[in-house]
């Protein structure tokens, strides 16, 4: 079935490579974790061509021109805790001066419905450009539940960053969230009893920071 059009997956063959290596069991947490960076990086590359720009006036060695800045305030990266940590560092490779805030969510292991216990904003949210970035946007119920918090905060615009996304997750995401894009490098079919993307690549927290 087609997806909903705020669903963009992205698939450079650079993309599609270092996903197959971050699914692979046998990948260490040591390169788990530079992947994780290097596809954040690639992933941000992507969401972030619609930047707004405007000319300024320079002077290169040879002379002054008129060249195109970055408008208006900067970026702000905002990682779900504590997987999105590592795609965050990537996004952070791509924007440096980018501001970074954090929203800690946790999986209720019985109802799978997310529950905040940490939420840290630059106070000047509402007139900045947000990347929220989670490895997996299995259920979708942490990922909906961090746009509405960002969005309670004065946050008006948005986009959702993800390695994965379950087929069920992605729809149910653009259900709520229809005006936030989500990029993400494949769609997969389905979900098990336990919320887990299947085939999918585990715990991205777990493989990432080397815990069970």
């Amino acid at each position: 079935m087609k997806l909903p059009p705020s669903i963009h997956v992205v698939d450079h063959p650079l993309v599609r490579h270092k996903l197959t290596k971050l699914r692979d069991k046998e990948t260490s947490s040591a390169n788990f974790r530079r992947l994780l960076r290097e596809i954040g990086l690639l992933l941000g590359y992507d969401a972030t061509r619609d930047l707004a720009l405007v000319d300024a006036d320079i002077a290169t060695p040879l002379g002054p021109m008129r060249a195109p800045l970055l408008d208006g305030k900067k970026l702000t990266i905002v990682p779900i805790l504590r997987a999105g940590l590592g795609l965050a560092e990537g996004l952070m490779d791509l924007v440096p001066l980018a501001r970074v805030g954090h929203i800690g969510l946790y999986r209720d292991p019985r109802t799978l419905q997310a529950v905040e216990y940490y939420f840290k904003l630059p106070p000047d949210i509402g007139g900045r450009d947000v990347l929220v970035c989670d490895p997996m946007l299995a259920t979708a119920h942490s990922a909906i539940a961090a746009v509405d918090r960002l969005k309670e905060a004065g946050a008006r615009k948005l986009k959702f960053i993800c390695i994965l996304a379950a087929d069920h997750g992605a729809r149910a995401f653009a259900e709520v969230h229809p005006d936030v894009p989500v990029f993400t490098a494949a769609v997969d079919p389905t979900l098990n009893d336990h919320g887990y993307i299947v085939p999918g690549l585990g715990d991205a927290g777990d493989r990432l920071f080397g815990t069970r």
